[in-house]
């Protein structure tokens, strides 16, 4: 890991404008690095501080950090407070009728919901929860569409100390299963069905399948949300149950239950290298802090901002910063239940001129595939609403990057390219956008507070420009607290006996420039080994998407008798899938593209064309698929979160 290679140089920077910083939160350098000094000097009562200025607590703590237990780390441990209340009841005293969330629904149709009405909501359902006997601790899987309800589910659990482990709704029949029964969960919340793109998604059906798979014994209820009018619904009498039923007649006020501030607030599950999903276990008061405090520094909100996260809740960015750090700080926010190229692919356009979004955060994803199907388009709309952009979910290419900032931002937009995990639970290294100056691939310099570094096998910090281990070196409040029903695995996974157990491992390889920004080059597994030189895939991606004729590409590695790795690249051109002759002479000018690029040595021994990629429905490319394909290997992972599972054989086919 100590020779990984950083291969990618990018000299373009961009500093906030002058009326930016002026009105920012962390207006310029010198504030910046203030609040690390800070950090650095007074690490507890740093923290500390945070915490009392952005939570409200029933009873306060006295004691910030309990480290005696490392790495089974608790924070703010003998006090005392309610995630729910925090996201709702504070706010209305004086924003009681501000809207709290902007639901546009697949077929364009828009609902606005307070902070009054969904109080009462969260209240209603949480009562109506209360009915079927769920108690603090009781664990509650949601399995919803990305609908209101789907927020109102997990504030009600919150409310009343019920531990939610969303599922995403492109999950499996056996994935969901897998999930209920590693919780021990008590009820399912789904609804009858989803839309999306145009099309049903038959949420209650694939329910059904899961709970007749077996291992699902500890399931006493199924919720029903009728989302569709579509007849019949399979219905098993005495466990399922309508949701409107539910809460018809229920009291619209629900006391919250007062929660120790290390009581799990939820459970969300990754995939993790056995095969076997790891259920990442968060706090109450530590998560909700990283995921306030991260969203009113990270995107510099203000009051009178209209944000829009297009993420599903099924995903920790739709946990943090879309149920609890938006709501949290009392923020107006978009949800949006469809995808962005339905009815066209203008929908995220028209959609941030309609609802005059100021703070937009996307993933790379969503952003190069817009480029391949209309790079001029955001021309035709009024984006003069915005006033800064976000990306989550990977690093992004820095083409895709400029494209985003000079199509979508006008040129006058802060890029937050946010680094953080599942398990981080909020953002950790990212620009605060009125004092870092941004840089297109990187996400820059860690928040205040972010003890994160660069090290060797041995621990040891890295030279710049030297690849490595991505580490946090000190525990913060946000972070995962353990693996649900494994604590082994969480100290084997995270804090690992090769670094003493001192430092949170974050399974990413990465770099700092000179200026001291990160540079994430992958997870550490996407490190291919090409004649004794490593290399990340990241950086041979960006290449392959600077030329003029790609709008995206994943790299994966092979084994080479010879090499080590040879390097094997999926690309998805803007124009047409070419084929035979054609398609020789691309692959044979992205070769030498690449080689011109960033040098011989990272040279694609072979690319295949695609329509797309193999991606789940939340946007990310299934690296392991596409690792099989190179290899040859029968795929036999789990596809059905795939969006579009034809591709992979498209992708075989054009070996």
């Amino acid at each position: 890991m100590s020779a990984l290679e950083s291969i990618l140089k990018e000299t373009r920077s961009f500093p906030p404008s002058d009326d930016f910083r002026q009105k920012a939160a962390i207006p310029g350098m010198e504030a910046y690095n203030a609040l690390c000094d800070q950090a650095n000097d007074q690490y507890l009562s740093f923290w500390g501080d945070l915490a009392r200025e952005l939570l409200t607590w029933k009873k306060p703590f006295s004691r910030v950090l309990d480290d005696s237990a490392a790495p089974f780390f608790k924070w703010f441990d003998d006090g005392e407070l309610n995630v729910s209340y925090n996201c709702l009841d504070r706010h209305l005293p004086e924003n009681a009728n501000k809207i709290a969330l902007i639901f546009e629904a697949d077929d364009g149709a828009v609902t606005r919901v307070t902070y009054a009405e969904l109080h009462r909501r969260v209240c209603q359902f949480a009562n109506g929860l209360k009915s079927l006997d769920v108690q603090k601790g009781d664990r509650v899987v949601i399995y919803m569409p990305m609908v209101i309800e789907a927020i109102v589910a997990m504030q009600a659990c919150a409310r009343i100390g019920a531990i939610h482990s969303v599922v995403f709704g492109g999950f499996s029949a056996g994935a969901l299963r897998d999930r209920v029964q590693d919780a021990g969960a008590r009820v399912v919340i789904t609804a009858n069905e989803g839309l999306r793109g145009g099309k049903t998604v038959p949420l209650k059906a694939t329910t059904d399948e899961a709970m007749d798979m077996g291992g699902c014994e500890s399931i006493e209820h199924v919720v029903v949300y009728r989302r569709t009018d579509s007849e019949p619904v399979k219905w098993t009498e005495g466990r399922d149950v309508w949701w409107h039923q539910l809460v018809d007649k229920q009291p619209e006020q629900c006391e919250p239950a007062w929660m120790n501030a290390e009581d799990p607030l939820f459970i969300l599950y990754t995939s993790g290298s056995t095969g076997k999903p790891k259920g990442i276990q968060h706090s109450s008061a530590g998560y909700l802090l990283g995921a306030i405090n991260s969203f009113r520094w990270v995107f510099d909100y203000k009051p009178n901002d209209v944000y829009w996260c297009t993420a599903d809740v099924g995903w920790i960015t739709g946990h943090s910063y879309i149920c609890y750090g938006p709501l949290g700080i009392g923020a107006t926010q978009v949800i949006f239940e469809g995808v962005p190229t339905y009815p066209d692919a203008n929908r995220f356009w028209r959609m941030i001129e309609q609802h005059k979004v100021s703070l937009f955060y996307t993933a790379p994803t969503a952003i190069r595939s817009l480029i391949k199907l209309g790079a001029e388009a955001p021309k035709q709309f009024d984006l003069s609403s915005l006033r800064l952009l976000g990306t989550v979910g990977e690093p992004i290419n820095p083409e895709a990057w400029m494209w985003y900032y000079e199509m979508v931002g006008g040129g006058r937009c802060p890029i937050v390219d946010t680094w953080w995990q599942t398990e981080t639970g909020s953002a950790m290294i990212a620009p605060m956008p009125g004092a870092v100056p941004t840089k297109p691939g990187s996400c820059t310099l860690p928040l205040p507070g972010i003890m994160a570094d660069i090290v060797d096998e041995s621990g040891a910090p890295v030279e710049a420009g030297k690849g490595g281990f991505l580490v946090i070196k000190k525990p913060f409040p946000s972070l995962v607290r353990t693996i649900w029903g494994d604590p082994d695995r969480f100290k084997k996974t995270y804090f690992p006996e090769e670094f003493d157990g001192k430092f949170y491992l974050a399974g990413d390889s990465a770099h700092r420039d000179e200026n001291g920004y990160f540079w994430i080059m992958g997870r550490i597994d996407d490190v291919l080994n090409v004649s004794g030189h490593r290399l990340g895939t990241m950086e041979i991606e960006s290449a392959l998407v600077a030329n003029p004729l790609v709008a995206e590409a994943a790299v994966v590695g092979k084994p080479h008798e010879i090499k080590g790795e040879a390097v094997v690249a999926f690309v998805v051109l803007k124009g047409p899938r070419p084929q035979g002759d054609e398609a020789r002479k691309v692959a044979d000018n992205l070769k030498q593209w690449v080689a011109h690029e960033i040098g011989k040595i990272a040279q694609p021994d072979e690319i295949r064309f695609g329509e797309n990629l193999p991606k789940t429905r939340s946007g990310k490319i299934m690296r392991r698929l596409l690792r099989s394909l190179a290899r040859g290997e029968e795929i036999v992972q789990d596809v059905s979160t795939l969006e579009n599972p034809q591709i992979l054989q498209q992708l075989q086919e054009s070996a």
